[in-house]
């Protein structure tokens, strides 16, 4: 069936920077980040992450928005474009494909983590963290994640709440709630920064975070570090690529990457800086707390620490609209293929794939509780089998296939000219760094991904 050509374009150059800032900010940088650096030894971890976000994260994310731009359509037909008028197969189209199916089946489970932060921004509205401390905060952790009925409502409320924007299309939905969510996420960040800075261990958790030790320094560190500094951009999930067919043809990539790249390494560190000094003050949690840190450790700190119950509400209230920006991101190319490839309307797209990756879901919500033993997906449960299939195996396959089609096969004159406000020095380096370096970190992070 021949495809709808697209035609929407963002209304303003820096939607781009809002849109993709809020694809690559969300869970993955306010829960993932800070305890993934607890564990993996603080500053020399966070140097290793700032390192590869710049030699890898932004040459790979700036070939995905050239793709995108080029293509002006869904990620699996914008590289179709550049691989037809590169004159080689159209089967490299496939690369697009996969991040649109990456994209849907992380949605399925983003979706159920995500309304646990709905589920506690309502608890901390209601004054429910106060008194906590750590059996009873894992308690009410658990005693969430065994309760499918309500881990099931607040998935949907999320689901809809993704549906409801991104069914009013590129300018009315996506433009929209981007130059409304980011702003007030950053507001939040830097309103729970000046509180760590008041309430917590401020010192000590600035300590930690930048200090480096040659100690630190680990082969498996550095391979968690250049596998999250690459999910963190939301690379190889079609969103980028999606959101790069939307850029004005006038506005400069490189610039606009770096800015998204810069903004995002902030969010985290903040993120980092405003959680740490508050473990830091309460006794009992500690940095290396592992996922629970969010969910479990962090609310005995709000429940315990003067004018714990505002900060908390606006905590969680932080983290769910930064993991909406990102369920966003994960929809929109989603919808972009089915309506160009078949021609249907955004609604009806829409209704089809939110509620395919519901259904889906519904396995990741049986995974805590109902199907807990069942771990018949090579050792591995619903969740858990989703979770390693993209972050390890999909994600970097991805972003290696579109290193190596877009450093060695896409035609040199194409690439030029969508970066063609970038000096002849810049693009030399971005190709070299495109070429050389990134298709062997990102096999690194393949293979690697099967033994951590």
């Amino acid at each position: 069936m021949e495809r709808i050509k697209q035609h929407a374009i963002w209304g303003h150059k820096g939607t781009f920077v809002l849109a993709a800032t809020g694809s690559a900010v969300g869970l993955g940088n306010i829960w993932k980040f800070p305890y993934i650096t607890g564990e993996n030894g603080g500053g020399a971890f966070v140097l290793m992450y700032l390192v590869f976000i710049a030699l890898i994260g932004v040459p790979v994310m700036i070939a995905e928005v050239v793709l995108g731009r080029h293509g002006r359509a869904n990620p699996v037909d914008s590289v179709r474009k550049m691989a037809q008028q590169s004159r080689v197969s159209p089967h490299w189209s496939l690369i697009g494909a996969l991040g649109v199916l990456t994209a849907f089946l992380i949605l399925s489970f983003y979706s159920v983590v995500a309304g646990w932060a709905l589920d506690y921004m309502s608890t901390a509205v209601q004054g429910g963290f106060s008194g906590w401390n750590g059996e009873s905060a894992s308690a009410a952790f658990d005693a969430l994640l065994a309760d499918p009925a309500r881990l099931m409502l607040w998935q949907t409320v999320f689901i809809g709440l993704t549906v409801l924007v991104v069914a009013f299309g590129v300018t009315r939905g996506l433009e929209t709630a981007v130059r409304v969510l980011m702003p007030l996420l950053f507001l939040l960040l830097l309103l729970l920064l000046g509180y760590a800075a008041v309430a917590g261990e401020f010192a000590q958790g600035l300590h930690f975070m930048f200090d480096f030790n040659v100690s630190d320094l680990s082969w498996q560190g550095a391979s968690i570090a250049l596998g999250h500094a690459f999910f963190t951009l939301s690379l190889a999930m079609g969103a980028i690529m999606a959101y790069g067919s939307y850029m004005p043809g006038k506005a400069s990539i490189g610039k606009m990457v770096l800015t998204v790249a810069v903004l995002d390494t902030l969010v985290a560190l903040v993120a980092g800086l405003a959680m740490f000094p508050i473990v830091f003050a309460t006794p009992g949690i500690s940095p290396g707390d592992g996922p629970g840190l969010m969910f479990v450790s962090l609310p005995v700190a709000f429940g315990n620490m003067p004018g714990g119950v505002i900060f908390g509400v606006a905590f969680f209230v932080l983290v769910t609209l930064a993991a909406w920006s990102s369920t966003i991101s994960l929809l929109e190319p989603c919808v972009a293929y089915i309506t160009e490839r078949f021609g249907l309307k955004r609604y009806t797209a829409n209704g089809l794939i939110a509620g395919s990756a519901w259904l889906l879901g519904i396995g990741s919500v049986l995974s805590f509780n109902h199907w807990a033993d069942f771990t018949g997906l090579f050792g591995m449960n619903v969740f858990g089998f989703l979770d390693f299939v993209t972050q390890r195996v999909m994600l970097p396959l991805g972003g290696l296939a579109m290193a190596l089609f877009v450093g060695w096969v896409a035609r040199r004159e194409l690439l030029r000219h969508e970066l063609r406000q970038e000096s002849e020095g810049q693009f030399e380096l971005w190709l070299t760094l495109l070429k050389y370096l990134c298709p062997p970190a990102l096999l690194l992070i393949l293979i690697g991904g099967f033994w951590a």
